[in-house]
């Protein structure tokens, strides 16, 4: 065991913890209109407990156990014959357990985003506990895990270079929130505007602070590796919020607040997969190119294709974490192969996995609330309080 990587590892922990909760939910929360604020809250806390019960019970196995190319297996169950005394690389392994849950609390939170204001609850917590053992851990494994993308894999010695989850994490949250969006249909009442921008903001900070922890810890050790990561991951964050308010400005006349949030996240999605293979130059192309082009990619799908993913995860997460994927074969820290084809394989199974969950949960409990219930808020209908006095 390494004390310094291990201290680091620590902190990393919290920090993409705190990247949730609160962050995450303030961000989402903020976007809502009044009466529905709490309903993000909840959804987001109540993910976070239920993710963290099922990576210890079987996630974690399927993930990083030592069962073949396609899964892991159920051998790591329980973490029962793991002590604190196990190591994995120079990191307790129980540590590494703990990094790794923050991670598989966050993807399936990601998806809130693309069906606030409409969603059951029920649906919420059996579709994400489903996902994330059946969607994400086996795609963790794949390439994380030492799986069939990694290194030696189909795609031979050099695999799928994904450094903290541009495939991982932001291709199959953005993919499962677009197909549910399209599945639950749009909201009654589509362009309330965010009822706190405040909120909105604060959660956006919290995501750029924690999102340190998110690359940089992904490097599992305190070396220059992680100090290289967390650099140009805030290159990446600083340039796309500007270019996004620059194409706000440009197209609208106004840069707003919202906008150079959302253009934050758009260069933290976009650099994650990359975070650990380029320098602070290319941090900042891909930066400067993601504020553009995932605020176009909004565009296209609220507009053009008139899918209500409420809260853009998939042009936001989804497109910059396909961008950043590619970007790294554009750079030539891996290759065009297994870039494209990681993203291809992931894709596909994550689709398959995506409709047959919706299918299968939307049978056992209902996918989408009464009308009657969008209209007065899911607040007070569904949970039996609201955030105000006054709701709108």
């Amino acid at each position: 065991m390494n004390g310094a990587d291990t201290a680091w590892i620590i902190v990393a922990t919290a920090l993409v913890l705190f990247m949730t909760l609160p962050g995450l939910a303030l961000f989402y929360g903020g976007l809502v209109r009044a009466r529905n604020v709490l309903s993000v809250f909840m959804q987001c806390y109540a993910i976070a407990c239920l993710m963290s019960v099922l990576w210890l019970v079987a996630g974690y196995s399927i993930a990083f156990g030592d069962g073949n190319t396609l899964w892991g297996g159920l051998g790591k169950m329980f973490l029962l014959d793991i002590t604190a005394d196990s190591l994995s690389g120079t990191l307790p392994e129980v540590l590494f357990f703990a990094f790794q849950m923050t991670f598989a609390i966050i993807t399936p939170a990601l998806i809130v985003g693309a069906y606030v204001e409409r969603i059951g609850f029920g649906f919420v917590l059996l579709f994400s506990g489903l996902w994330m053992l059946l969607c994400y851990a086996p795609v963790v494994h794949w390439i994380w895990g030492g799986g069939m993308l990694a290194d030696g894999g189909i795609f031979g010695e050099t695999g799928v270079r994904d450094f903290a989850g541009g495939i991982v994490v932001h291709e199959t949250a953005g993919i499962a929130a677009l197909l549910i969006a399209v599945f639950l249909g749009p909201r009654q009442h589509r362009t309330t505007p965010p009822h706190n921008p405040g909120y909105v903001m604060i959660g956006a900070a919290m995501l750029w602070v924690g999102w340190f922890g998110f690359n940089g810890g992904s490097q599992l050790a305190a070396d220059g590796g992680a100090a290289m990561a967390l650099t140009v991951t805030h290159i990446s964050a600083a340039t796309a919020s500007l270019t996004w308010a620059l194409w706000e400005k440009l197209k609208y006349g106004k840069a707003s607040l919202v906008g150079i949030v959302t253009g934050t996240i758009a260069g933290l999605a976009s650099i994650t997969p990359a975070s650990g293979f380029v320098g602070p130059v290319e941090a900042l192309v891909i930066g400067a190119i993601a504020g553009v082009l995932c605020q176009e990619a909004v565009n296209v799908i609220r507009n053009m294709l008139k899918i209500d993913d409420t809260l853009d995860v998939f042009a936001v997460h989804g497109v910059g974490g396909i961008f950043g994927t590619i970007m790294i074969a554009v750079f030539g820290a891996g290759t065009w192969a297994a870039q494209l084809g990681g993203l291809a394989v992931v894709g596909a199974y994550t689709v398959v996995v995506t409709l047959v969950l919706i299918f299968v949960t939307r049978a056992i409990t209902p996918l989408r609330v009464s009308p009657e219930t969008e209209v007065n808020g899911l607040d007070l209908e569904v949970h039996g309080e609201r955030a105000y006095d006054i709701v709108s």
